[in-house]
C-alpha cells in the first residue's frame, strides 16, 4: 500500500468481547462487540448497521475519551430521527438526484427520502439491517450482509463484507468488499460523527482540518453536484493548509451554515492515500484519514439542533461533530463524467479507509 508511509501493523495482544445491545422492533437481538488494541484504543461496534457506537482514544496526557456521537442502546438508533450515527451506508452513499438512474437502458426509481433525492441507500439501507458478525483472531470483526435483488429497488443480489479492525498503531481500519450477479451501483462508506474533544463536549468549530483536496464538486440547492469539478484555491473550500473548521462558515452561507460538500482527494481512487487530518488543540488528539476512495464528504453536523439526546443524555447541538465520509462522487450514476460506481458481475468492489489516532503536544 502507498500513502505517506501507511502500512498495516501487526496485530498483537488485541481482544474482542460480545455483549447484548437491546432488541429491535421485530424482537431480534442486537449484539455489541468491544475491540481493544494493545495500547488501550477501544471500539464498540454493533451488528445493527455495523454502527461504531463508541471509540475511545487517548489525549496528549493519556486520558481516554469517546470521540464519536451515538446512543447508549440499539433503541436510540431505531427510534425517532436517526442521523446515520456511525453506520455503514449503502448500497449508495450520499445523494442520487430525484431518486432515479438509468443503467444499461433500464431506468430504476428509488425511494425519495431526502427532499427530492434518494439518500444513503433508501428507506431501509445497510444502516438499518442486522448484519452477520464473525469475530476473527485479534481485534478484527467481519460483517456480512446479502442485499437481495430488488432491495430498495436496486438491481442484483449484492454480497457485502465489511471488516473492521484495530491495529497497534492506534488505527481503526475499515475494509469493504462487494460482489453482484447483476450490474448495480455500489458506493459504501462509514458515517461516524467525530468530536476529538469528546462526544457531547461542545462544537467542533475550533478543530483544525487539513484536506488533501485541490478540487471539489460544487452542488446545487438540493446538494446535488452540478457536474463541475472546481479548484478550491481562493474559495472557502480550501483546506489544503490547516484551517479551523468554522473559520469560513460566514463565507459559505447556508441555513443552517456549515459544510456538506464532496472533495476530490488528490491522487485518490487508485491506492491508499492520505485524505485528511483533524486536530483538536484542547486535547491534542489527532485523527488522520487514509483511503482508496476517490473523494470524501465533509459534513459538519449542520442539522443537529440540540433536541437529540445522545450517550449519557447529552444533547447533540449544531456542529457537535464532523464527518469524513470516504466515497465515490455523489450522484455519479447520473454524471457520466464522474468516476463510475457501477459494479458488474465478475468484478469485485473494494474500498479501504483508515482512521489513525495520535496526540500532539
Amino acid at each position: 500500500m502507498s500513502g505517506r508511509g501507511v502500512a498495516r501493523a501487526a496485530f498483537m495482544a488485541h481482544s474482542i468481547t460480545k455483549t447484548a445491545f437491546g432488541k429491535l422492533p421485530d424482537g431480534s437481538a442486537a449484539e455489541l462487540f468491544t475491540l481493544q488494541n494493545a495500547g488501550g484504543l477501544t471500539a464498540k461496534i454493533t451488528n445493527y448497521g455495523t454502527i461504531i457506537t463508541e471509540l475511545r482514544v487517548p489525549d496528549r496526557s493519556g486520558q481516554m475519551a469517546d470521540v464519536v456521537l451515538g446512543f447508549d442502546s440499539v433503541e436510540g438508533y431505531v427510534n425517532g430521527w436517526r442521523p446515520y450515527f456511525g453506520c455503514t451506508v449503502g448500497r449508495v452513499a450520499n445523494r442520487i438526484a430525484n431518486g432515479r438512474f438509468t443503467l444499461d437502458g433500464k431506468t430504476f426509481q428509488l425511494a425519495v427520502n431526502n427532499g427530492p433525492n434518494a439518500l444513503h441507500g433508501g428507506l431501509k439501507g445497510f444502516d438499518k439491517v442486522l448484519w452477520k458478525a464473525e469475530p476473527q483472531s485479534g481485534a478484527v470483526l467481519k460483517f456480512r450482509h446479502l442485499s437481495p435483488d430488488g432491495d430498495e429497488n436496486y438491481p442484483g443480489n449484492l454480497d457485502v463484507e465489511v471488516v473492521m479492525s484495530l491495529t497497534d498503531r492506534n488505527e481503526l481500519v475499515l475494509d469493504y468488499t462487494a460482489r453482484t450477479d447483476k450490474p448495480t451501483p455500489v458506493n459504501l462508506t462509514n458515517h461516524s460523527y467525530f468530536n476529538l474533544g469528546g462526544a457531547g463536549s461542545g462544537n467542533i468549530l475550533d478543530h483544525i482540518l487539513t484536506l488533501a483536496a485541490s478540487h471539489y464538486t460544487p452542488s446545487d440547492a438540493n446538494l446535488i453536484p452540478t457536474g463541475q469539478v472546481k479548484a478550491v484555491e481562493g474559495t472557502p473550500y480550501d483546506f489544503r493548509r490547516p484551517t479551523p473548521i468554522g473559520a469560513r462558515f460566514s463565507q459559505i452561507g447556508g441555513d443552517p451554515s456549515g459544510y456538506d460538500n464532496n472533495f476530490v482527494i488528490d491522487g485518490g481512487g487508485k491506492s491508499l492515500v492520505f485524505a485528511a487530518r483533524a486536530h483538536h488543540p484542547g486535547s491534542g488528539r489527532v485523527m488522520e484519514t487514509y483511503t482508496t476512495a476517490p473523494a470524501v464528504q465533509l459534513y459538519t453536523a449542520n442539522f443537529l439542533d440540540g433536541s437529540l439526546p445522545g450517550k449519557g443524555g447529552k444533547p447533540y447541538g449544531r456542529h457537535a461533530a464532523f464527518c469524513l465520509e470516504t466515497q465515490g462522487f455523489p450522484n455519479a450514476v447520473n454524471q457520466p463524467e464522474f468516476p463510475s460506481i457501477i459494479l458488474r458481475p465478475g468484478d469485485v468492489y473494494r474500498q479501504t479507509t483508515i482512521y489513525r489516532f495520535s496526540a500532539a503536544a
